[in-house]
C-alpha cells in the first residue's frame, strides 16, 4: 500500500485522575471527523491547571476543520496563542497565579500529519513494530539528558523530572515546537501526559499500542499506568491509521 492509500482514522481517548491526585488537571480530545487529536496537561493546582487544560481542549474542538493542512496547522496555531493571552488575563485577575499547560496537538489529512507541541505531553508513532518519539519534552530533565549529564534511565526518575521549560500560559509569546509526518496505513499514534511515560515502559508502550482495536489500547495503556501507583493524572489518546 502507498502513503496515499491512508484515507481514515480510528481513535479512542481514555484519562483518569490518577491513585493520588484529588483533581485530573489533564484534558484531551479526540475528534477524528476532523483530523483532531490533542492532550494538555494543566499546571498550577485545582481551579488553574484543570481550567487551563479544558480552555485549550474546548478552543480546539470548536476550531473548523480546513480541508488543507497548511491552512489548518496555522488556524491551530492562533488559536493556541489567543489562549495564551486569556489564560495569561486570568491570571493577573488571580494575583498572579501559576497558570498553565502542557499541550501536544496531532491534525492529520490523508496521508499527511503535523505535531504541533509545548512542554512534556507526548506523540510517539508505532509502525511496524517500532516505537519512535515524534515529540520531544520541553524539561529542564531532557536539557540535562541533551547534555550528557543524565542517561535515559536516570531521566525517569529524577526528582526535577516535572519541571517544563515550555508551555501554554506561562510567558507572553507562546513557542510552540512542529514537526511534519508522513503516515502509512497501519500507523499508531499515542498521544499521552506525562503521567502514563513516567510509569509505562517504552517497550510496554509498543507491546500494547500493538492492538488493533484503539478503545482497548487507552483502556489498557491506563490500567497499566494504575497497577504502578499512578502518582499523576493519565491520559492516553490512541489513533489508527487504515
Amino acid at each position: 500500500m502507498s502513503p496515499s492509500s491512508v484515507t481514515r482514522y480510528h481513535s479512542a481517548s481514555h484519562s483518569h485522575v490518577g491513585m493520588v491526585r484529588k483533581i485530573n488537571e489533564d484534558a484531551c480530545l479526540d475528534a477524528p471527523d476532523n483530523g483532531l487529536w490533542a492532550v494538555a496537561d494543566g499546571m498550577g493546582g485545582h481551579a488553574s491547571g484543570d481550567f487551563v487544560s479544558s480552555l485549550i481542549i474546548d478552543s480546539l474542538r470548536a476550531l473548523p476543520p480546513s480541508a488543507v493542512l497548511d491552512t489548518y496547522r496555522g488556524a491551530i496555531i492562533d488559536t493556541l496563542d489567543h489562549v495564551n493571552g486569556q489564560v495569561r488575563v486570568e491570571a493577573e485577575k488571580r494575583g498572579g497565579a501559576t497558570m498553565g499547560s502542557t499541550v501536544v496537538v496531532l491534525a492529520a489529512r490523508g496521508a499527511e500529519a503535523l505535531c504541533l507541541w509545548a512542554g512534556d505531553s507526548r506523540l510517539y508513532r508505532l509502525r511496524n513494530g517500532d516505537l519512535q518519539p515524534i515529540s520531544r519534552d520541553h524539561s529542564y530533565v531532557q536539557e540535562l539528558v541533551d547534555s550528557g549529564l543524565l542517561d535515559d534511565e536516570a531521566a525517569r526518575s529524577h526528582p526535577m523530572g516535572n519541571i517544563v521549560t515550555r508551555a501554554l500560559g506561562v510567558q507572553d509569546e507562546l513557542e510552540l515546537e512542529t514537526a511534519k509526518l508522513e503516515v502509512r496505513p497501519g500507523d499508531t499514534f499515542l498521544l499521552c501526559s506525562d503521567g502514563l511515560n513516567k510509569t509505562v515502559e517504552d517497550h510496554e508502550l509498543r507491546e500494547v499500542l500493538g492492538h488493533e482495536d484503539p478503545y482497548q489500547v487507552v483502556r489498557s495503556l491506563v490500567h497499566l499506568g494504575l497497577t504502578r501507583g499512578a502518582p499523576d493524572n493519565i491520559t492516553a489518546v490512541v489513533i489508527k491509521a487504515a
